[in-house]
């Protein structure tokens, strides 16, 4: 790969938003989360979109995919996928008498893994390599994965028919979970007039190239933030693991994802630093879905951001 220019903090806030204007004239009414999915991208993460069906999620998926001028696979899970149908596999060629790797839908820029919860856990742990390590392992052969590498998936609510619970350590390698909701009364109004957000979507256009993601990915490393505000993330983590109603608290990747977000909501910012502000914007969508809840406390997303709720209040946030 080509060396890659550096580019300023201003050229970096100029091209998320260029990316959020353009998702805008497709999604309607979801600015917030357009800004979470646009800085997850920036970050280098993996997104999760968690609703009930007809609410936009894999459209937002699609548009995203489509905004970056990358090659993108969209991938349908059922529950008769199998690990062979993501990763690709090893197929005989009867003309040379040798055995070739036919790559899988997850070789490419954006993987739209659609309702991926209504897959097989064995299934779905095809992705954990993929989206942990950005390579993938076929019969003792490593093949690594474009650069960049981003996987953002769907699922429905576990309440649903025909769903399997995600494993914990699927849930710890998405960056952010983002549940994207009804829009409100003018915007539904306007999209039951034009038909749905699909004619927009024909329309819409690559605005991002991959090397100027790439860029701004490596702006979101440069991006300041102090030992104070280290120590508070790092302090909340810990408090995830010991509390009276959590099972399983915040992990490493966990803290990590949140640094990063916490980068990525500055230079969305025009900033070259982190501030406080930053690092609260990201915590709920970043830690809430790693938390696993005992049985007194139950597991729904209530729950566990109430939970968090507890923690972040009761923590010195550095000023």
């Amino acid at each position: 790969m080509d060396q890659l220019k550096a580019i300023s903090v201003d050229q970096g806030h100029e091209v998320l938003h260029r990316l959020m204007q353009n998702l805008e004239t497709v999604i309607l009414g979801k600015s917030d989360a357009l800004e979470l999915v646009v800085c997850c991208l920036a970050a280098g993460g993996h997104i999760l979109l968690e609703d009930i069906p007809g609410t936009g999620k894999t459209m937002l998926a699609k548009s995203l995919a489509k905004s970056v001028d990358g090659e993108c696979r969209r991938l349908q899970f059922t529950p008769d996928l199998l690990p062979a149908d993501v990763l690709g596999g090893t197929v005989f060629n009867p003309a040379t008498g040798v055995f070739t790797f036919q790559p899988g839908p997850i070789f490419t820029n954006v993987l739209v893994a659609d309702e991926i919860n209504r897959a097989s856990a064995r299934t779905q742990s095809a992705l954990l390599e993929a989206m942990g390590e950005q390579q993938v392992s076929v019969d003792g052969t490593t093949y690594p994965l474009e650069n960049p590498f981003l996987c953002i998936a769907t699922q429905n609510p576990f309440d649903f028919q025909g769903i399997y619970h995600l494993p914990e350590a699927q849930l710890d390698r998405f960056m952010i979970q983002l549940n994207l909701g009804y829009v409100n009364e003018p915007d539904e109004m306007s999209l039951l007039k034009n038909g749905g957000a699909s004619k927009d979507f024909l329309k819409l256009k690559s605005v991002v190239t991959i090397d100027q993601l790439r860029c701004v990915q490596t702006a979101v490393d440069e991006v300041l933030i102090e030992e104070s505000i280290l120590s508070y993330m790092l302090q909340i983590a810990k408090q995830t693991r010991a509390a009276s109603l959590v099972k399983l608290g915040i992990s490493t990747r966990g803290a990590l994802h949140w640094v990063a977000m916490s980068k990525a909501n500055a230079l969305m910012n025009a900033r070259d630093y982190v501030i406080p502000d930053d690092v609260l914007r990201m915590s709920k969508p970043v830690l809430a879905h790693r938390l696993i809840l005992n049985s007194r406390a139950g597991d729904g997303s209530e729950a566990k951001l109430a939970v968090l709720d507890d923690l972040l209040k009761n923590a010195n946030l550095p000023r």
